[in-house]
């Protein structure tokens, strides 16, 4: 059975491509989050589809499928997207969770602002660090990289049911651990700093008591923070394009233990 001027076989395949790119063109982080309006990226998943499909149809099943069957595949395709999608979510994660950090010690607790990619409020410093880690992902071309990773991953992990019990779930886990690992590098140069100026404070504070430290540690911290990350923001960025390298070797070792 074929549908008009489309035969059956080609309009599976392309449903079955159009189900994995959309889920990870979801998930990328330039395209994450409510500022980029669902037009945008339904129609970008689209035109991406019909220009992979046909080269990414040797790699699909030639079986005739049921709906139940089809749509189990759909599911499977959609998960697929967004697990290579969460490996680059959590350096972001990482990064938001050092400025959250970083802007509790610098005394901005209550200085929260509305965050567009995940709808939520967000520390100040929160969102300042993650435009940063935006700004490196978009100037080091890692967004290419992900249209690379569709053509791969059918390569690495045709459509198919996905096996779990190879170390996938440990893998993400192990991720996700390294997550906080990177969160406290990012953070700790800071908050070192700010450690030693509480210190400081704090002895001042004992030795000339009519010194209003509470006033003063506000300004200084907050002009210590900043000045900080201005003299870091090169080995910030060197961390973060060691990351991004990094979260291709990541995804590949997901779609390998996928198999």
């Amino acid at each position: 059975m074929d549908l008009p001027f489309v035969p059956l076989q080609q309009f599976q395949d392309f449903l079955l491509c159009l189900a994995r790119v959309i889920a990870l063109v979801a998930a990328i982080p330039a395209f994450a989050g409510s500022q980029i309006a669902g037009r945008i990226k339904i129609g970008l998943a689209v035109m991406t589809s019909l220009l992979l499909f046909p080269a990414m149809a040797p790699y699909t099943p030639k079986v005739a499928f049921t709906l139940t069957g089809f749509g189990l595949l759909i599911v499977n395709e959609v998960l697929v997207g967004v697990m290579i999608g969460l490996v680059t979510q959590m350096v972001f994660a990482a990064i938001s969770f050092g400025g959250t950090v970083i802007g509790y010690q610098m005394g901005f607790a209550a200085a929260n602002i509305f965050d567009p990619q995940t709808t939520q409020q967000l520390s100040l410093m929160s969102q300042f660090v993650n435009i940063l880690a935006l700004l490196a992902f978009l100037a080091l071309d890692i967004h290419h990289f992900f249209f690379r990773a569709i053509v791969e991953s059918y390569t690495l992990l045709p459509p198919g049911y996905l096996d779990f019990s190879q170390g996938a779930v440990q893998e993400l886990m192990r991720l996700a651990s390294h997550m906080f690992v990177l969160g406290v590098k990012f953070s700790a140069p800071i908050l070192a700093l700010l450690l030693i100026t509480n210190l400081v404070l704090g002895i001042l504070a004992r030795v000339f008591p009519q010194l209003n430290v509470f006033m003063l540690s506000f300004p200084l911290n907050i002009g210590i923070a900043f000045l900080v990350i201005s003299l870091t923001l090169g080995g910030t960025f060197s961390v973060l394009r060691r990351e991004f390298d990094t979260m291709g070797e990541n995804i590949l070792n997901i779609l390998h233990l996928l198999k």
